[in-house]
């Protein structure tokens, strides 16, 4: 069983908290089908890499469950297939299907009951993993913050984007159990409101002082306050340390360099592709257009304007002070390092 903020796994049905309401409502969307986790994943009901991942796992332990009485691997391919569609860009969520469909395949000669037993287990170890790789990398990426530190944070990778404890902010989350003083500017993230509505509820929890800044008040901050690094997650690492993020981390990133501020990325492992040579091979996802022009469903746009939308952009690894991983802290270069690490991870 499973049981954080962010998920809860009973073995047959997987509650999500709706993060499109939060910070307002709290409430949790329950799936007892594997099309309704897809439809979670895709509808951003969860979001984050390492989230995204873990869901995909139980989605595919539900597609077991539906598929018991015909446990067959052309059944399980659509299942995996169907939950792979649903975002493009963050790898967890194919490093996690591939790993829950090795383990069907190793065990497709056994009883429908055994199978499913196991593929629970194996998306169960998935969601502790997680957890406990998180809580590493912010050990690891605390040692990098002074005693008292000032960070400028985008999007959402805190426990909300994670099985539990989080990714940038698990470092942030670190640094304050070592008894350190964080203050946090916290980009909103346009045009979802990830930073808005969920890091800086998340924060504000931590007991973090948290000012809420628009996206582009970010270079202005840097010039005129103190501030010792921007930390951020990551959805994608290719083999050569580009890292692709959510859209406005390649902005912060040149911003960062210009004003001698800290650039961190903090991610596991399983979020770095070595089949991507380079960020220019990254797919990167463009979302709706009304997301652009509306905000809560209240329109703030003319009618028929043409709208771009990519929910993700890729800042080049030479912009990149440290990746942060459960396994250390990589520096640039890094695509021999990375190469490295992932061999002996």
């Amino acid at each position: 069983m499973i049981s954080t903020v962010t998920m809860r796994w009973d073995g047959k049905a997987l509650e999500l908290i709706d993060q499109r309401k939060l910070p307002q409502v709290e409430e949790y969307l329950k799936c007892k089908t594997s099309d309704c986790v897809a439809s979670a994943i895709k509808d951003m009901v969860v979001r984050g890499a390492p989230a995204i991942g873990a869901t995909a796992a139980f989605g595919y332990v539900i597609g077991a469950i539906e598929n018991a009485k015909s446990l067959t691997e052309e059944r399980m391919n659509s299942v995996k297939e169907r939950l792979a569609k649903t975002r493009p860009t963050a790898v967890n969520l194919f490093w996690a299907l591939d790993r829950m469909h090795s383990k069907f395949l190793s065990l497709k000669d056994r009883k429908p009951d055994f199978i499913i037993e196991e593929l629970n287990k194996e998306a169960e170890k998935i969601a502790r993993e997680d957890i406990d790789v998180n809580k590493q990398m912010g050990e690891y990426g605390q040692k990098l913050l002074p005693e008292d530190s000032t960070v400028i944070t985008h999007c959402n990778a805190g426990a909300l984007a994670t099985v539990d404890y989080g990714t940038a902010l698990g470092m942030i989350h670190a640094a304050i159990d070592h008894g350190k003083n964080v203050n946090a500017y916290v980009d909103e993230t346009r045009p979802y409101l990830q930073g808005a509505r969920l890091t800086a509820w998340e924060l504000m929890k931590l007991g973090v002082k948290t000012t809420l800044i628009c996206d582009n008040m970010a270079g202005w901050v840097m010039k005129t306050r103190k501030v010792d690094a921007v930390i951020v997650g990551a959805d994608r690492i290719a083999a050569n340390g580009d890292v692709a993020n959510k859209i406005g981390t390649y902005s912060l990133a040149l911003l960062a360099k210009h004003h001698n501020v800290k650039f961190y990325v903090v991610a596991p492992l399983s979020t770095i592709d070595v089949k991507i040579k380079s960020g220019l091979e990254i797919p990167i996802e463009e979302r709706s257009h009304d997301e652009v022009t509306s905000v809560r469903g209240v329109k703030i746009a003319p009618e028929k304007v043409g709208v771009y939308n990519p929910a993700f952009d890729v800042t080049d690894a030479d912009l990149i002070d440290a990746i942060i991983t459960e396994k250390g802290i990589l520096t640039y270069p890094y695509d021999k390092k990375i190469g490295d690490i992932k061999r002996g991870g």
